[in-house]
């Protein structure tokens, strides 16, 4: 990251004057640029003995509308009290004047956010068993959630969320087409959006949704692993949970399954393939049990989680196409969404059963 980028995401200065004003004067005061995530940006801060954490929007135009950072804190407050691990919240603050947009503050937690490779201090089969379960439990507690208890209640608008999904993201795609059609074409995904719009659930529990819940979007602690906070609640929502469930379980590698699709590797860690881990069955029925639900058209939600992705990846390839980005992982796009949209069909098709 430039100096230049930082400057544009917080003046020191101004920072410290608010957090003086809010918390009382301390000697050390440190800032640091978390650079993990792609969306809201996460500055770590040190005040005093306080371990903070920063979350603003990117700097730009359209941050604003683009990325809600209060209501993300709405979320994060609401849940303090209940049994979702999330860190706890500390400010929220609307005054443009201290770092040019909305941004909150919470504590900082420690522990292992797992990305691409499995950590070794957990490659034993007790912490294997537990990284699932833990991830598969909190799931359902955040389903579970008296979500209008809480104060969560104006969230969403659960009807039709789920016919909603399709329609938001086939016209993300039918976006996306508009230019990168003129390179390749993907058709499959067409046969894949007329299938998913015709399969829609009828019926479906009404919950507080995360939007984007995977391994990476948590923290495990301790020798024997358990999710000390649950982050990224931008997406949150209320509506259909088995969105949630087939996002994860897009995510979730069983022995024997085909190798991810090669252009979309660095997004799919595959280690729980190995010995000890729980199959994707093995998390659906410890989802069941806890939250009561039956997980019926599993073909549906692990289908659209997978052509999720794919419009996403389109998307990508649209703007490198037209020069407005300069992430690395966008031109692979170009083989990823077909690679993608084979295993959406492959999925629908019963190739890649549970």
């Amino acid at each position: 990251m430039s100096e230049e980028y930082f400057q544009r995401l917080v003046d020191p200065d101004r920072l410290a004057t608010y957090l003086e004003s809010e918390l009382g004067p301390v000697e050390e005061y440190q800032l640091d640029h978390h650079q993990e995530g792609h969306s809201n940006e996460t500055i770590f801060v040190t005040w005093g003995a306080h371990d903070l954490v920063v979350r603003r929007p990117p700097p730009g135009d359209v941050a604003e509308t683009a990325h809600d950072v209060l209501r993300e804190y709405h979320v994060l407050d609401s849940l303090q009290e209940t049994a979702v691990p999330v860190p706890r919240t500390v400010l929220a603050c609307e005054d443009h004047d201290v770092l040019g947009s909305d941004f909150y503050v919470m504590e900082r937690l420690r522990g292992n956010v797992i990305r691409s490779n499995e950590p070794e201090q957990y490659q034993r089969p007790a912490p294997r068993r537990a990284i699932g379960t833990e991830l598969i439990e909190t799931l359902a507690a955040i389903h579970t959630v008296d979500y209008e208890a809480v104060g969560l209640g104006d969230l969403g608008h659960p009807p039709g969320f789920t016919e909603r999904q399709v329609r938001r993201w086939s016209e993300q795609l039918m976006w996306a087409f508009e230019v990168t059609a003129e390179e390749r074409e993907v058709t499959e995904l067409y046969d894949v959006m007329e299938w998913l719009q015709s399969n829609v659930p009828d019926s479906t529990p009404s919950t507080l949704v995360h939007g984007d819940y995977k391994l990476d979007n948590v923290m495990y602690a301790g020798e024997d692993p358990e999710i000390v906070g649950v982050f990224d609640w931008e997406m949150s929502t209320l509506g259909d949970p088995f969105t949630d469930l087939g996002w994860l379980l897009s995510y979730w590698w069983d022995e024997g399954d085909p190798d991810p699709p090669e252009a979309t590797q660095t997004l799919s860690a595959t280690f729980m393939q190995t010995e000890a881990y729980q199959t994707r069955q093995e998390l659906i029925d410890r989802y069941e049990a806890e939250t009561g639900f039956t997980f019926e058209n599993d073909r549906f939600y692990r289908a659209l989680a997978v052509y999720k992705l794919a419009a996403l990846g389109e998307m990508f390839f649209r703007r490198y196409l037209e020069g407005n980005s300069d992430d690395p992982m966008y031109p692979r796009m170009r083989e990823g969404v077909p690679q993608l949209a084979e295993r959406a069909q492959r999925i629908i098709d019963g190739h890649e059963p549970l």
